[in-house]
């Protein structure tokens, strides 16, 4: 699975670019909570709910004392306002009594399942959203799986799985060393530009010759360029 993993990536890389990544890791606390105000929206509305508690509040201490009802109106436009805000509320007030000040900083010194384990302590928080603060924060070489990278992966024939739990379970096995932001990044796009749920654009696929999608939509074949099948033969 390593070098086929390898080589997806690099058709990835040869379609979509490298990904942008900011230099200096972001805060343990803020990509947390960006994750969970990211959960069942757009990129769009959950930077804007992310950026109105940035706004409005001082800090994060000022956040976990206050009412959930404020909370809720600042996030509002994210979505699941009233779940998001009672988990964030939750989650903050619990770093206040455990460490005395809202921080994660101490996952820094932790091994990557200890980590894991440590988050998914708190409400709200699952594997998928861990593994963000992995990636996006600590810095570790480790692929999330959302819903787009679960299906992709499945579809391509990396992997045959029910849940994205068991995906990211194996993916992160086999994952190539120093390919996981790339990867991860680049099969959000193919998912969700692409390899949609419901009709998946099969005929512009960079991956179409390797992947082992049973019910590929061959409508418009003709879209597939010269240069898409290029990338296949060329990695």
């Amino acid at each position: 699975m390593k070098s086929l993993i390898n080589k997806i990536n690099k058709i990835l890389i040869s379609k979509f670019g490298v990904p942008n990544r900011n230099a200096a890791e972001m805060d343990p606390v803020d990509v947390l909570i960006a994750t969970i105000l990211s959960q069942n929206t757009t990129d769009k509305n959950s930077y804007k709910a992310y950026k109105n508690l940035k706004a409005n509040f001082k800090n994060w201490n000022e956040v976990a004392s206050a009412k959930q009802k404020t909370i809720e109106q600042n996030i509002r436009i994210g979505g699941l306002a009233k779940q998001k805000a009672k988990s964030i509320k939750i989650i903050l007030n619990e770093l206040l009594k455990q460490k005395g000040k809202v921080t994660l900083d101490y996952l820094k010194k932790l091994p990557n399942d200890e980590v894991v384990s440590e988050l998914v302590k708190f409400n709200g928080v699952g594997v998928k959203t861990a593994s963000c603060v992995l990636l996006f924060s600590l810095n570790r070489d480790v692929c999330p799986v959302d819903t787009h990278v679960h299906r992709t992966a499945n579809r391509i024939g990396l992997v045959k799985t029910k849940s994205p739990e068991k995906t990211f379970e194996l993916l992160n096995k086999n994952l190539p060393a120093g390919a996981a932001h790339s990867f991860h990044t680049n099969l959000i796009k193919l998912g969700r530009d692409i390899c949609k749920s419901g009709r998946p654009l099969c005929t512009i696929c960079p991956l179409f010759k390797i992947c082992t999608y049973a019910e590929k939509n061959m409508h418009s074949i003709s879209k597939v360029t010269k240069n898409d099948f290029l990338l296949l033969d060329n990695v």
